[in-house]
């Protein structure tokens, strides 16, 4: 097989990074399925997510490792990880161990758009 046909058929773990050396990363809730955020991974965030069974992300803002839940204690617990069929996307079904937003919402998405306006979705 050549390498596209392998890595979207075949049973190869071949993850695809753009050219920033990133790939979209989701977490959602393995009980809920509730998508509780969206990150980047790159090389080194998913050794250490496979290795640890935590969540460790690329910050592009500041350019380096993090690991969710590091300063907050709300760590986000790896349960199974899936990636899409070209291997650029990655789905984590988690168990949070606390509120995934940096606001302290239980999920980044806590607004839905209303016309112009935001209306939060969260108690």
């Amino acid at each position: 097989m050549n390498d596209g046909v392998d890595r979207e058929r075949g049973d190869s773990f071949m993850p695809r990074f753009d050219d920033k050396g990133l790939l979209t990363a989701i977490a959602i809730d393995s009980q809920t399925r509730e998508v509780l955020m969206v990150a980047f991974m790159d090389a080194e965030a998913l050794q250490r997510s496979r290795e640890t069974g935590r969540a460790h992300f690329h910050s592009r803002s500041r350019g380096k490792l993090w690991l969710k839940g590091e300063t907050s204690g709300h760590f986000l617990n790896i349960e199974e990880m899936r990636v899409d069929c070209d291997q650029d996307a990655l789905v984590m079904l988690v168990r949070p161990d606390g509120p995934a937003c940096h606001t302290g919402a239980r999920s980044c998405f806590y607004r839905r758009v209303a016309g112009d306006r935001l209306e939060r979705v969260e108690a």
